[in-house]
Parts: structure tokens; C-alpha cells; sequence
């Protein structure tokens, strides 16, 4: 039977929408398969830039075990020099302190046997000597352990040359003289940034190593400006200094081109002193020297500019002019020990100094209520009796005048907890036994 036009066209759009399916099936397909493909592709995108992300995290960390491995070997091999350095140290202190003891016995029995008045006194002098040489060695010792245990920490403030190179000036010229040597200062009136006891032990070293290697000729402590920095230089005109020992004679018991400890005052600790203290305080110490002709150690400092005023200058001048001989001075002495108190006086005596001693606080109670004028100096032992302290004293005697009187706290306690009090009561500090030329050099400088 014959299909109508109307069946005709129904059936072949039956046809079509079964092309069209299939079509329309096939196209889902692909392109669900292209979005598997797609997140397959990102992923994998993705998964990559993990492991090279783990990767770097990986190689960053074994850098990092690498560089700790490293720091780890060097900490050992710097500890094992230490140690090293530490035993030669004491091996070589052990020697030189039993050879002056041993000087002084032999003097001492020497002196015994001696009924001569001018033998005796010269007997007498050495034995002054050889003990003065223990005390070096053992203050020498005692800053060393204080530099390497952190006890002694760098306080920096703006300090005055002039001042500094003056007081240096004042304890060397005897002994330039003596030597037959000329000295000359000259601090160009400038001002530095430094530790200003710190910088007075490195400068003094320096100070003694010239005089002590210098025959014939001068010694010059003088300071130049350049940029932002002084250069502080002590010249002379001694033996000289061969370029292969210019950096071991910065280490212990070195001294020239003599490896053994020097045998004519010193114990070749100067410069090893002088390079620990300008460590600590990021002062470069460099060296100039031609053998034969002489040498210039330079100690670089941060270079401040002078705050006072000409007229200020002129006045500090004029102060430090009239008070060089410390006339009528009045100083308190605060000391429970009456020999101490004793030598003291004729020290202080000898210097034009008028001295008030007190052994308690009741007797400075008594001289506040009785004096006209407060002392222009204090000078204060730690530990007094009965567990008293010399700094009550001290601000006692600052309250009755309600003023800021220098003071200089000497002890034989040589600990943090009395370094810090004295500190905070702003004093200045010296550890027993004291030379009378520090503690001059000292007072000068508070009392300018």
C-alpha cells in the first residue's frame, strides 16, 4: 500500500531526529572526553608545579643542613683553637708569674742577710719590681677573662681627646723622661664616640709598647680627621716592626720578632689586649711600621662633632690649667681600713690635696653637719663595717649638697653585682690594688 505524502515526510523526520540523536550523542561524548582530557592536563599542571614546588623546598633545606653542618665544623674548629689557646695561655702565665716570685724570695732572703741602708733600699726596689709584675700580670689576666666571659660590656659616649690625651700625657712624661725620649700630644680638639676607659687601656698599651721598644728618639700620641673618622696614632722611632710579624704580634705572649714572652718589662699581652678591647668596641687597629725606622699604630674612631661652644673650650681650659696640680682639692675618703686611710692621706697630701677621711657613715653624718662646703672629689671603698656600703656614703653626701660630686669607688671585689651598682650610682670604678697614677689620671679627668 502505497505511503501518503503526510507518512512520507513523517517518516523521514523520524530518521532525521535519530541522525540528530546520535550526532548530538556523539558530540556530548567528545566533549566530555575533551574535559577529561583538560582536567587531566591540569592536573598533571598542577602535580608538576608540587613536586618542583617540594623539590626547591628539598634542595632549600639541604642548603640550609649544608650551611648549619658548616657553621657547626667552624663552631668545632673555633672552640678547638680557644681551647688551644687557652692552654698555651695558662702555660706561659704559670711560667711568668713564678718567675718575679721567685726573684722576690731570693731578694727577700737576700734582704735578710743584708745589713746595708743603701743595699737594702735597692734590694727593696726589687722587690717593688717583681711584685708590681705579678700585678700586671694578674690585672692583665683579669681583663682578658672579663673581655672573653662578657663582664666587661663597651658603654661608647662622646668623649674629648684633648682630655684623654692629657691625662695619658700626665702619666707618661716621667717615664719618657727617664728613657731620655720626647713626647708630644696633639689631639686637633677632636671628639670621638667611644668607651672612654676602654679606649684609655688601648691607648696606654700602645703608649708603653712604644716607650718600651724606643732607645733613642720621640713618641707621638696625636689624632687626624678623616670623614667620619679620627685616626688616634702612636708613633715612635723604636726598633720597627718586620712585615711577617706584623699580625702575630697582635696574639698572646708575642712581642716583635721575639716569639717567647718579652723579658724587659712585658709580657707581650699589650697588643693582644689592644685587640680584644678594639674588637669589642668596632674599633679597626691597623699598623704602619718600617724595621729600623719605627712604627704607627692607628686606632680608627667614629669621628662627633664638638657640641660646646668656643667659649665653653676657653672655660674647660682655664679649669684644667688651675686644677693640673690639684691645689686645695678637698677629697673625702671613705675607707674603713685606717692604714689604707693613712697612705692615702700622704698620697693625697703630696698632690695638694686637703683629705677628710671617714671610716663609717656616722662620720660623714657628722662632716655634712659640720663642713662649709661639699668635697670636690669622693673617693669610696665598696665594703665598709657592719655591712655597710662606701655608696650610701657617697649619696649621702651627694644629697646634702644636692649635688652630683664625682666619686671613685675602689674595690677588691671584682664582681658583676658591685661593677653594676657602682654603674648605677654613677661612679666611676677602680679595683684594688690601684696605681697612684691611674687614680691621678682619673681624678684629673672628673675634677676637669
Amino acid at each position: 500500500m502505497p505511503q501518503t505524502p503526510s507518512q512520507d515526510l513523517d517518516r523521514k523526520l523520524e530518521k532525521l531526529n535519530k541522525i540528530n540523536a546520535a550526532l548530538i550523542e556523539r558530540v556530548e561524548r567528545s566533549v566530555e572526553q575533551q574535559g577529561n582530557a583538560y582536567s587531566l592536563f591540569t592536573a598533571a599542571i598542577g602535580l608538576e608545579n608540587q613536586v618542583r614546588q617540594r623539590t626547591d623546598e628539598l634542595q632549600e633545606a639541604l642548603e640550609r643542613l649544608e650551611t648549619s653542618n658548616e657553621a657547626l665544623v667552624s663552631a668545632r674548629d673555633e672552640a678547638e683553637r680557644a681551647n688551644e689557646a687557652k692552654t698555651r695561655f695558662f702555660t706561659a702565665v704559670g711560667h711568668d708569674l713564678l718567675q718575679p716570685l721567685h726573684a722576690a724570695r731570693l731578694t727577700v732572703s737576700a734582704l735578710g742577710e743584708s745589713n746595708d741602708i743603701s743595699e737594702n733600699r735597692k734590694l727593696a726596689d726589687q722587690i717593688d719590681h717583681a711584685l708590681s709584675s705579678v700585678e700586671d700580670l694578674l690585672r692583665t689576666m683579669l681583663d682578658i677573662t672579663k673581655l672573653e666571659t662578657g663582664v666587661t660590656q663597651p658603654a661608647p659616649r662622646q668623649l674629648s681627646l684633648c682630655d684623654l690625651f692629657e691625662s695619658l700625657e700626665v702619666d707618661f712624661a716621667p717615664i719618657v723622661a727617664e728613657k731620655g725620649l720626647t713626647l708630644t700630644v696633639d689631639p686637633n680638639g677632636l671628639e670621638v664616640v667611644s668607651d672612654p676607659s676602654m679606649l684609655r687601656r688601648i691607648l696606654q698599651n700602645l703608649l708603653s709598647n712604644a716607650v718600651r721598644f724606643t732607645e733613642t728618639g720621640k713618641v707621638r700620641l696625636h689624632a687626624e680627621r678623616h670623614g667620619e673618622e679620627v685616626r688616634v696614632k702612636v708613633t715612635d722611632t723604636g726598633y720597627g716592626i718586620p712585615e711577617q710579624d706584623r699580625d702575630r704580634i697582635f696574639e698572646e705572649f708575642q712581642s716583635g720578632s721575639n716569639v717567647r714572652p718579652a723579658r724587659d718589662g712585658g709580657f707581650g699581652l699589650g697588643l693582644f689586649i689592644v685587640k680584644r678591647m678594639a674588637h669589642a668596641l668596632n674599633h679597626l687597629v691597623s699598623l704602619d711600621s718600617k724595621p729600623g725606622v719605627g712604627s704607627t699604630f692607628i686606632v680608627h674612631v667614629p669621628f662627633v662633632a664638638e657640641a660646646s661652644s668656643s667659649v665653653d673650650k676657653a672655660k674647660k681650659a682655664v679649669t684644667r690649667k688651675a686644677q693640673y696640680g690639684f691645689a686645695d682639692v678637698h677629697v673625702m675618703v671613705i675607707e674603713n681600713d685606717e692604714s689604707i686611710i693613712a697612705a692615702t692621706t700622704t698620697l693625697l697630701d703630696q698632690w695638694n690635696c686637703r683629705t677628710f677621711p671617714a671610716t663609717n657613715l656616722q662620720q660623714i653624718d657628722a662632716y655634712i653637719s659640720t663642713a662649709d662646703q661639699p668635697p670636690a672629689i669622693i673617693l669610696a671603698d665598696y665594703h665598709l663595717d657592719d655591712d655597710e656600703c662606701g655608696l650610701t656614703g657617697v649619696a649621702r653626701l651627694r644629697s646634702a649638697w644636692n649635688a652630683q660630686i664625682p666619686a671613685i669607688v675602689i674595690t677588691a671585689d671584682h664582681g658583676t653585682e658591685s661593677a653594676s651598682a657602682v654603674k648605677t650610682a654613677g661612679c666611676e670604678l677602680l679595683c684594688k690594688p690601684i696605681r697612684p697614677a691611674e687614680l691621678r689620671a682619673l681624678m684629673q679627668h672628673l675634677l676637669s
